[in-house]
């Protein structure tokens, strides 16, 4: 992973084979991120990508390992227990053109990502909200 900072915004060059929520874990820790919004597009070669079931609280997840276009891999950073806390959602192509979207539980880098992380002020944190099982945004 390579960045740059231009103002609040960081530009992310995550290469070939690198774990993407891993690389975004380690960019909050070494510029000291507590609180922004990602934006990125890219490729792939493992994903795992999850649709919410509010009854059962868990994600269905679908793992993908084939080379597939991100076309859009949208979230936030937030915070968890002091550590950086990444939420993204991510619309996968394959190579017939159908699309494939989630909660990103992991991918994996297939040639380049290209993020922006824009950094806003401040600190929100997340708690579980037992009711629905996922880690909401207090304030």
């Amino acid at each position: 992973m390579r960045y740059q900072q231009f103002g609040n915004t960081y530009m992310v060059r995550i290469d070939l084979g690198e774990d993407i929520i891993e690389s975004l874990k380690k960019l909050c820790e070494e510029a000291g991120i507590r609180l922004g919004r990602v934006e990125a597009i890219g490729a792939t070669d493992h994903a795992v990508l999850g649709v919410y079931d509010l009854q059962k609280k868990e994600y269905y997840p679908e793992e993908i390992n084939e080379f597939m276009e991100i076309i859009s891999l949208n979230g936030n950073i937030t915070a968890m227990e002091g550590k950086p806390y990444i939420h993204l959602h991510g619309l996968l192509a394959d190579q017939h053109h159908a699309v494939h979207g989630g909660h990103v539980l992991e991918m994996r880098v297939g040639a380049t990502c290209e993020m922006f992380v824009t950094v806003l002020d401040g600190e929100v944190k997340r708690q579980k909200d037992e009711a629905l099982g996922i880690n909401l945004w207090t304030f």
